[in-house]
């Protein structure tokens, strides 16, 4: 095999992946003789491309399922789109706009046309891009929300939930999208405080019949004035208990509102005077409904003022123009008292970023309280398992306190709610799966059995879209078939679906933590309701990703890099190691382009070493010199692989890979193969190359699942292999024998090395020129002398010698505990040596004060697990050596003058 000098991951990666999907590597299907492993992507939004956010969150993913792949499990990685009602409806909406044609002139069959054609040209292309990345999705099961059976599972879920009386039709006060012109949950509503401050307007109101009596509130929304019904007062305040039973007068309009007494009031806040506007805030609606007050809705769907606000040159304008005007209009009338500056916490679309506007209307909702108690109480066990575990809190807290959930939405793209409606009455409707299902229970509730289906009406609202990716586990196995989902009961019989016995529940959830409440928790609650059980065993919470000054990424701020020009500038390796070099679980990422830099030179690094090793020639035989080094390296790998294994049962991906990462570049790399490697032109013996390619197919094992292209390239070109043997699908390596001792003793062999090649740099000597060593060690030290010939080799070393010092000029360092003397030709410097001695003896002295303190500390020492404390108690005694070597040294030293 010809190997090129440098690597080409643009050839490498559309090679092999190609090579994967013709030979159905990432294909799953239920096998007995396998344990399952599943994950199901969080499927991004049709209208997505790739970002950085997806980026990290599917490379975690398929990590994880590559690992699970190489363990012999059936690996199922789920992958799919959402149909986003509202994104992709403005979407939709904008290139009709640009074409000069309007939502509103088409009719709905004629805009789903176009938002299909819209989906069917656009939709596919962020799957695309993650093929890119190296995701090593089962592609043959790609589900779609809005896909027929989807469709109909999502349907059948609406009809059963109403049935069971978990939802219900009914008039009350939710989150408007003006800009979008649909109903918001509150998840979807974002609230935070905005850069230009808010302001409170004191207004005052006039007493009906009184000489010149007024009353004060305080608001920050004006243009809401012209709604009020009511001016409520604390009944405890002494102040403005004569109003009892009096009327206030609604600035410009003169209409009457009476004074109300109302508990919710504080009446230590501002005047102690509330406007009370049923129709613009929900605070205020409970009020209205224990005091039976009128409701006047003066905003339209479109933020836009209307007629029954009373005043003409208000109408048809905006609510933040009106805002505006009015406020000129109340000073100018004498009505404003007073303006302050205050901060205030604005609630926005999470979708189109308009303001949100608190809006009375007749919608769909589910009852949560009941449905999602046993979905708290998964968690709140550790049925469960969040990680990291510090958002169990947050999970608690939403969960103990959920409202309701509206679930209609204004629009077209979506499933449509299955409800029809064929009279006046607020009651006159049913909820069925289809027309002619309706039909008949409208027949039958009505008593009217001319009914016909022209006379019905379906309702023309679509489900929110969390709706229907609740759903998600179960329906991408066809959970809602009519093969396994018992309509009458609402059951699902998981035994009569194959896939859905075999890989539900499924073993990991990777999603950001902002979708905790939105989708994490409704799946739990859907999983318990229809599957009765969870429907995954572990939540993978990942950071957001940020620019390196910690600003979340974004078009606006240009500090988003376009993640398919990384992947051409560094590779998809690189970018996956980049990525992953600092996403602690849970924790923001602060990227910085640096880091996938450093994830291309790791596969230089690789490919270098790759092309060392195929490059020796081999000879017959055996170099006994080199068994010390290859059982080392083997106990190496192997204690690795025990803290690699744990890293990932812990879900601390971004530590698996930083301890892979020292173990290729540092042991393998810089110690490993300059041990074993033969001298220029020499051959190496085939006992050590055989090893030594048995450790590099171990390590290109545990890189795979972060590496995938840069691993097979080289797992096909290090032996002759079949058509089939795929990294992927080979053995995850298994955890032998450690022998900690020799791992010690190595590990003290190569400080030594390193302080010999200090020595050579600080004392400028050639590292041509051949040295020897002196070792003075503790008795019970073990025996260096397995690794003399190593360290004879990388630090060109004629003689080691043990338990004696040179007669001759010396200069020296400590290895830790070990004294190490190098006998100098040229003499040494005497003033240079003392000085650097007594540095060394600074620091000794300056660490032991530091460890001394914890030890004296009574709390630390009570508290501490004990293995810490014996810890800090090693340290104080090899501080205490060091300083007792530095002290004879400069004793010595000071004798020489």
């Amino acid at each position: 095999m010809e190997l090129s000098a440098k690597y080409n991951p643009g050839e490498v990666e559309d090679k092999w992946y190609k090579i994967w999907m013709e030979e159905g590597c990432f294909h799953a299907s239920p096998d007995p003789a396998k344990a399952p492993y599943c994950i199901v992507i969080p499927p991004p939004n049709v209208t997505g491309v790739l970002h950085m956010g997806h980026m990290l969150n599917n490379t975690i993913q398929d990590i994880l399922v590559r690992k699970a792949r190489m363990e012999g499990k059936m690996a199922c990685w789920v992958p799919g789109t959402d149909h986003a009602s509202i994104a992709t409806e403005a979407r939709v909406v904008n290139m009709l706009r640009e074409k000069g044609i309007k939502k509103s002139d088409l009719g709905r069959e004629e805009f789903l046309k176009h938002a299909w054609e819209w989906k069917e040209k656009y939709g596919g292309i962020i799957l695309e891009q993650l093929k890119k990345l190296g995701a090593s999705c089962d592609w043959e099961r790609t589900r779609f929300t809005m896909e027929p059976s989807y469709y109909d599972a999502v349907i059948k879920v609406f009809v059963d939930l109403y049935k069971k009386g978990y939802i219900y039709r009914g008039l009350r006060m939710i989150n408007w999208d003006c800009e979008a012109k649909t109903a918001l949950s509150n998840e979807e509503v974002i609230y935070k405080e905005e850069g230009e401050k808010s302001k409170l307007y004191s207004v005052r109101y006039k007493i009906q019949g009184s000489k010149d009596e007024w009353i004060t509130i305080a608001t920050t929304r004006p243009e809401t004035i012209l709604a009020d019904t009511a001016i409520a007062v604390n009944p405890g305040d002494e102040r403005y208990k004569h109003l009892a039973g009096k009327f206030a007068l609604v600035p410009f309009i003169d209409r009457p509102i009476p004074v109300i007494f109302d508990d919710y009031v504080d009446k230590e806040f501002g005047t102690g005077c509330l406007k009370v506007t049923p129709a613009h805030d929900p605070n205020d609606y409970e009020i209205g409904l224990r005091h039976n007050l009128e409701v006047i809705d003066i905003i339209e769907d479109d933020g836009k003022i209307n007629d029954k606000c009373g005043v003409e040159a208000y109408i048809g304008k905006d609510r933040f123009v009106v805002r505006k005007m009015i406020v000129k209009d109340l000073e100018d009338q004498a009505y404003l008292t007073g303006t302050e500056e205050i901060v205030n916490k604005i609630g926005r679309s999470e979708r189109t970023n308009s303001v949100v506007e608190p809006k009375l209307s007749l919608q769909w909702f589910v009852n949560m309280q009941s449905i999602s108690k046993r979905a708290l109480k998964a968690v709140e066990d550790d049925d469960i398992v969040l990680y990291p575990s510090k958002f169990k809190n947050t999970y608690r807290h939403w969960m103990e306190n959920v409202k309701d959930w509206c679930i209609s939405r204004q629009l077209w793209w979506g499933h449509r709610i299955p409800a029809w409606y064929y009279g006046e009455s607020h009651d006159d409707f049913v909820v069925a799966t289809n027309e002619e299902e309706a039909l008949v229970k409208a027949r039958e509730k009505s008593g009217n059995a001319s009914l016909q289906s022209v006379d019905l009406k379906q309702d023309p609202d679509v489900l929110d879209t969390w709706a229907s990716s609740w759903l998600w586990p179960i329906e991408v196995f066809d959970g809602f078939d009519e093969s396994c989902f018992n309509a009458s009961s609402g059951e699902i019989q998981a035994e009569k679906n194959a896939d859905l016995r075999y890989f539900y529940p499924t073993d990991v959830l990777v999603t950001a933590p902002e979708i905790l409440f939105f989708w994490v928790a409704r799946m739990i609650i859907a999983g318990y309701e229809y599957m009765g059980e969870k429907p995954f065993k572990d939540v993978y919470l990942t950071g957001i990703v940020r620019d390196k000054q910690g600003r979340k990424m974004s078009k606006s701020l240009g500090n988003s890099p376009e993640p398919l020009e990384l992947i051409t500038k560094y590779s998809a390796d690189g970018v996956r190691v980049g990525m992953l070099f600092s996403s602690p679980a849970g924790n923001d990422l602060l990227f910085d382009e640096k880091l996938c830099e450093q994830g291309r030179n790791f596969c230089n690094k690789i490919w270098n070493s790759f092309r060392l090793v195929k490059g020796w020639e081999i000879t017959d035989g055996k170099d006994d010199k080199n068994e010390i080094f290859i059982n080392w390296f083997e106990s190496r790998f192997n204690n690795a692989l025990i803290e690699i294994n744990d890293h990932f049962v812990k879900y601390r991906i971004s530590d698996a890979l930083q301890a892979i990462y020292k173990l290729f570049w540092d042991d393998f790399c810089a110690w490993y193969l300059e041990l074993v490697k033969p001298a220029y032109g020499d051959p190496i013996d085939q006992y050590t190359y055989e090893n030594t390619l048995v450790f590099f197919e171990k390590l290109l094992k545990v890189l795979h699942p972060f590496m995938p292209f840069i691993t097979e390239e080289i797992w096909n070109g290090i032996r002759d292999r079949g058509n089939t043997d795929r990294i992927m699908l080979a053995q995850w390596p298994v955890t032998g024998e450690v022998e900690k001792p020799l791992i010690i003793l190595a590990d003290k062999a190569f400080e030594i090395i390193a302080g010999i090649r200090n020595t050579r740099n600080a004392k400028q000597i050639s590292p041509k020129e051949p040295l020897e060593l002196f070792i003075q060690q503790p008795a019970d030290y073990g025996n260096l002398a397995m690794f003399d010939h190593g360290m004879k080799k990388l630090a060109n070393l004629s003689q080691v010698y043990y338990q004696q010092k040179p007669e001759a000029d010396h200069t020296g360092f400590m290895a830790g505990t070990v004294e190490c003397f190098i006998p100098l030709l040229q003499g040494i410097d005497l003033e240079k040596e003392k000085s650097e001695v007594e540095k060394e003896l600074e620091y000794a002295r300056g660490f032991l004060s530091t460890v001394l303190k914890k030890l004296d500390n009574e709390r630390f020492v009570s508290n501490a697990p004990a293995a810490v404390v014996e810890a800090e108690l090693k340290k104080k005694n090899d501080a205490l050596q060091k300083i007792a070597v530095f002290e004879e040294k400069l004793k010595q030293l000071n004798a020489l003058k």
